[in-house]
């Protein structure tokens, strides 16, 4: 069964004039923007801030495709990356609520031949629980590849076939390394189980997209999406973590069919919004909670203490960045202390947390000034870079609420 999705555009609210919103700092951030655009750094934005509930900007700059001239257009659909992985965590956080699975589950539990044949490498993958996974403490490789050719992302049982066969480098909880691909392949897989779920792609749209009305949010990209999708254009040097082909190979690959819980969703401005005013609200959607605030509570508590990332530590070396510690909760980046670059910038608040995707999406939510941001771009940056744009990009947004 394939996924569909309702063509019509579910539109960002209108924007609101509040008293405790500088409109200038707001324009400030919409030049800088257009600028950064201007010089080549990326080739569009949809960007939208909220206060209390409400918003405040909304601004659709620059291309879809500066290649072939195409504007960025207000409904359109992006291949968001990584922040694919807020959908899968809040999966696992209605699972956990419902007591179909803790955090303690390990991943063996709900798929035994995860286990794999290597005697040495058994006794630590035995460990590995659904915590471990949340928290990039599972010591599993943190590579882009899940143990299988790009083609075959997508089918999720191939994925976890293949995973059987791949080794834990670290003792799980000892260290925490983003990882891009195996932890949420691992949990999607966790939470269909758990569920008895056919499809993890159906089971995403009948526990969040559908509830929260995300019409244009979806595991794959339906075809009447596909006409209005914004291509991976990657800006990256040669020699990096990761290849330009290693991400726009997805503009293949992300099928209506696929099923990728790492990497693998598409989405608009204004449905990832609706995603991020839920987290806001502590669940909360029309009265009812879809996830529970206590699971949510803990989500966005400091789980990882001082740890660093150790992708994140490596690129702060070669920048000559202080080294951030990893400030993970249960799912979410948290914003932390201190003036180490991050992707939140160092003056929100510390329990500040969101998501992101490789070189070109962030959301986040800071609760003390209930003030929620959401950055969907066109073309790829370098992840440094990233880094970089989005500590300025934060730091001008928060410098708005009065």
């Amino acid at each position: 069964m394939t996924t569909t999705a309702d063509p019509r555009p579910a539109a960002v609210p209108a924007v609101t004039t509040l008293d405790d919103v500088d409109r200038r700092a707001l324009g400030r951030l919409t030049d800088e923007i257009a600028r950064d655009i201007e010089a080549g750094s990326y080739d569009g934005v949809h960007v939208v801030l909220a206060r209390h509930g409400q918003v405040v900007l909304d601004e659709t700059i620059g291309y879809a495709e500066r290649a072939t001239g195409r504007p960025l257009q207000p409904d359109a659909v992006f291949r968001v990356l990584s922040l694919t992985k807020a959908f899968t965590n809040a999966m696992a956080y209605r699972a956990l609520g419902e007591g179909r699975i803790a955090l303690s589950t390990r991943v063996v539990d709900l798929i035994p031949e995860f286990l794999g044949t290597d005697p040495f490498h058994m006794l630590r993958k035995d460990k590995i629980n659904l915590a471990h996974l949340l928290t990039h403490r599972s010591g599993m490789p943190p590579t882009p590849n899940p143990g299988l050719g790009p083609d075959r992302f997508g089918n999720l049982a191939d994925v976890i076939e293949a995973l059987s066969r791949v080794d834990v480098l670290f003792e799980p909880g000892t260290n925490l390394n983003y990882a891009p691909s195996i932890n949420h392949a691992l949990m999607g897989e966790m939470v269909r189980r758990a569920y008895g779920a056919d499809s993890f792609r159906d089971l995403a749209r009948q526990l969040i997209f559908e509830p929260l009305g995300m019409t244009r949010t979806s595991f794959g990209l339906p075809t009447a999406l596909a006409g209005e999708a914004v291509p991976l254009k990657v800006y990256l040097p040669e020699g990096g973590f990761l290849s330009p082909e290693d991400i726009e190979c997805l503009n293949r690959y992300i099928t209506e069919d696929a099923e990728m819980p790492w990497v693998g969703s598409v989405s608009t401005a204004a449905d990832v919004l609706t995603f991020a005013e839920m987290i806001r609200r502590k669940g909360e959607v029309d009265g009812e909670h879809l996830i529970a605030p206590a699971v949510l509570e803990q989500a966005t508590t400091l789980q990882t203490g001082d740890m660093p990332n150790d992708l994140y530590a490596q690129m702060a070396v070669a920048r000559g960045w202080e080294i951030p510690a990893g400030n993970f909760g249960l799912g979410f980046s948290l914003s932390g202390t201190g003036t180490a670059p991050n992707f939140f910038g160092p003056f929100t608040s510390p329990r500040t947390h969101g998501n992101y995707g490789a070189g070109s999406s962030l959301f986040w939510i800071d609760p003390d000034r209930d003030l929620t941001l959401v950055f969907l771009s066109a073309g790829v940056m370098e992840e440094s870079e990233n880094v970089a744009r989005f500590q300025k990009i934060s730091t001008m947004a928060v410098a708005a609420a009065l």
